[in-house]
């Protein structure tokens, strides 16, 4: 009888000192995609991507690619819970003028999944990207 007393006391304070260890804080899709390098990487894809389409790149025929390519980065450090800060302008001002449609809107999404395809991202993690960016959306539309 003790000793079943002894095992259960046991039991039960290895099974409180499990609940009450801190456990780790879930890692941010920033961290989950790869971090930095990541980033960077779905960044020039996108940059080659939109350079091969004809109908997108006549959006950013007058970027300053050197600009958008750090900004850009930035803005995906930002949206997917990395320690960046974005400093460019907002999402309204950036396209404000450029009367995006949908169709083009979504041709630049399916560039945008492209490059993070062959950035290695899976597609969950495409998704949570996406998601995360969706908001975005009117502001970019019809401005």
């Amino acid at each position: 009888m003790v000793t079943l007393i002894k095992t259960s006391l046991f039991t039960l304070c290895f099974f409180l000192v499990a609940c009450a260890a801190p456990s780790k804080a879930p890692k941010s899709l920033y961290e989950e995609i790869g971090g930095q390098a990541t980033i960077e990487a779905i960044t020039n894809n996108f940059i080659k991507e939109v350079s091969f389409n004809e109908t997108i790149y006549r959006y950013f025929e007058k970027t300053n690619i050197k600009r958008f390519r750090e900004k850009f980065n930035e803005h995906l450090c930002v949206s997917t819970g990395g320690p960046c800060t974005y400093t460019g302008d907002t999402m309204l001002k950036v396209h404000q003028g450029q009367k995006i449609n949908e169709t083009d809107f979504n041709t630049t999404v399916d560039l945008l999944v492209s490059a993070m395809a062959k950035a290695g991202l899976t597609y969950p993690q495409q998704n949570r990207v996406l998601k995360v960016l969706a908001p975005m959306r009117d502001d970019m539309l019809y401005k």
